[in-house]
């Protein structure tokens, strides 16, 4: 059964030193490539304080010291690299992944299970044109599930759906469960079929075993934030409770019910899942809520603190993200557009035109924008802000019919915007003369999903 397509302010120093590294980043892993220690001796040394006590780490590291084949234990202790990185938010992880795959290389050549858990390091360190010849790689020669799991994300993240469509169908078809139903859902979302991302992502969370823990919470959360999107606001606050009960730090989870409540309008409610949230997890979008539900709350000074946080931090964390926030906030739009022309040439997908139309736009450069505003909506993506920075920057042209249709878009699922752009969209329209409506959000009611 083909499941993935339908039948039929000021900037601190630490700031300005992230970026200056971020332009460096390229030049320097190729000088320093050379004069690489050895990774044997980097993944086989005493993991830092907050993962030392891991026992995962700690017996794969053992037994890989003491094997005379230790190439099983280095997996283990790979994918032990993965966890951790999952666990605690923290890319050095995926790193230490990366560094694991190649001593598996080193003590045992040619091995698939090297290139996949380094495909996978190099894929979530957003490494994304090293990543996909070795997805490639393991596509052609041995074609497990994970191998095609690989180059569909890969592929994803460059934007090239068509082969992240068959990769994942093939993923499918070897086997169906939580993993690959819920990048088929992810697919279905992109191309526009919310209802069936619903459908396959509640497929998704029933086949996953709570007792997975951190994986599971993942797909609920995710059933959460469609749930939302579809206009089951009280489904989704359930789902996303019950992320929290399976991991109860779930910082995906603590965001999904966050946003829940910020559609529903309820932002005192909101704040403590936003803050812990925002505690456990540095990336920009974590902190961009949090400011955002302070702001909505009518706790200014609170929400300064946190944006002076993601001032010194964001480059380096996410830039894509961080150049969205700048642009919304109309602040330093060079370093948006800085920050999103670079990410262009990492990935291509339809968030990352998004992101360099805003930038473009927010730099004064409007009629540029327009093209990566096409390029951002050519999947049929339902996405809010997608739909909601296509209006604004229509209306800068000035395209008043395609401003006017793209800000209706917008406000028809606007429960997916944070409380500062449903205000933004919201003035916005009432400038072109649009009555906007309540939403079912708005209200707490909730409707079926197909």
């Amino acid at each position: 059964m083909n499941f993935m397509m339908r039948s039929g302010l000021l900037l601190t120093g630490a700031f300005l030193t992230a970026l200056s590294a971020c332009d460096g980043e390229s030049e320097s892993r190729t000088s320093s490539a050379a004069a690489a220690p050895d990774p044997c001796a980097i993944v086989l040394a005493s993991t830092p304080a907050e993962g030392g006590s891991d026992p995962e780490i700690t017996r794969a590291q053992t037994e890989a010291r003491a094997a005379d084949e230790p190439a099983p234990a280095l997996e283990r202790l790979g994918w032990s690299y993965v966890a951790a990185a999952r666990r605690t938010y923290d890319n050095g992880w995926y790193n230490l992944a990366e560094q694991t795959a190649l001593c598996l290389d080193v003590k045992s050549p040619g091995r698939p299970e090297a290139l996949l858990l380094r495909g996978h390091a190099l894929h979530s360190l957003h490494r994304f044109q090293e990543a996909e010849p070795l997805a490639r790689k393991l596509v052609a020669e041995r074609g497990l599930p994970h191998d095609f799991a690989l180059l569909g994300d890969v592929l994803t993240d460059r934007g090239r759906l068509r082969g992240a469509i068959g990769a994942y169908q093939a993923m499918l078809d070897l086997k169906p469960g939580m993993q690959s139903y819920s990048r088929a859902a992810h697919m279905r979302w992109l191309k526009g079929d919310l209802y069936g991302a619903l459908q396959l992502m509640r497929l998704a969370a029933r086949a996953g075993n709570p007792r997975s823990g951190e994986p599971v919470a993942w797909t609920y959360a995710r059933v959460a934030m469609l749930e939302l999107q579809a206009g089951n606001a009280e489904q989704a606050l359930a789902m996303a409770d019950a992320a929290l009960e399976v991991s109860p730090d779930h910082a995906p989870a603590l965001l999904a019910r966050g946003h829940v409540l910020l559609a529903q309008g309820r932002f005192a409610d909101a704040l403590p899942p936003l803050q812990r949230a925002a505690a456990l997890n540095p990336l920009p979008e974590y902190q961009w809520a949090l400011a955002d539900a302070f702001h909505a709350a009518d706790r200014a000074a609170e929400a300064r603190g946190v944006e002076a946080r993601l001032l010194e931090r964001g480059a380096a964390e996410d830039p894509r993200t961080f150049a969205l926030y700048l642009a919304t906030r109309r602040e330093r739009p060079e370093i948006a557009l800085r920050l999103a022309e670079r990410e262009l040439g990492t990935r291509q997908d339809v968030f990352t035109h998004d992101a360099l139309a805003w930038a473009l736009a927010a730099a004064g450069r409007a009629d540029e924008a327009w093209p990566h505003v096409e390029r951002a909506l050519a999947e049929g993506t339902q996405d809010a802000r997608l739909f909601y920075h296509a209006g604004a920057i229509a209306a800068m042209i000035p395209r008043e019919e395609e401003a006017r249709q793209w800000f209706g878009r917008a406000a028809g699922i606007g429960q997916m915007l944070l409380p500062g752009e449903r205000e933004e969209l919201r003035a916005a329209m009432e400038e072109l003369g649009i009555r906007q409506t309540e939403s079912p959000q708005a209200r707490g009611g909730d409707r079926k999903a197909g």
